[in-house]
């Protein structure tokens, strides 16, 4: 049974900017690739860090929103540790939607 969830991605955007649009395109596919249903992408500009993280003081913030298999978590973190893009990601899961948002 497919779970909704948050994810919100940190990436390191340094020197960059012009190909974010390039690295929140391919994380998008590697969630389908893991067999998510990505709902909503957003794109929530850069930010300071409140601690500084690889030399970097800021990132740009992405927030997936999908629903998923719950083991497909552990195999997006695992696969996103990997990827030098991503500085910090965290998983939280959402409540079902309600019968009538699905049918809106």
């Amino acid at each position: 049974m497919n779970k909704r969830y948050e994810a919100l991605l940190a990436l390191d955007a340094r020197g960059k900017e012009e190909t974010i649009k390039d690295a929140v395109e391919r994380l998008e596919k590697t969630f389908k690739a893991e067999g998510a249903a990505v709902e909503q992408v957003q794109r929530l500009e850069k930010r300071d860090l409140a601690y500084e993280l690889k030399k970097l003081s800021s990132a740009y913030f992405v927030n997936f929103i999908f629903a998923a298999d719950p083991q497909a978590i552990t195999k997006l973190r695992a696969k996103l540790k990997l990827d030098e893009s991503v500085l910090l990601q965290n998983y939280l899961q959402l409540p079902a939607k309600k019968a009538a948002e699905v049918a809106a």
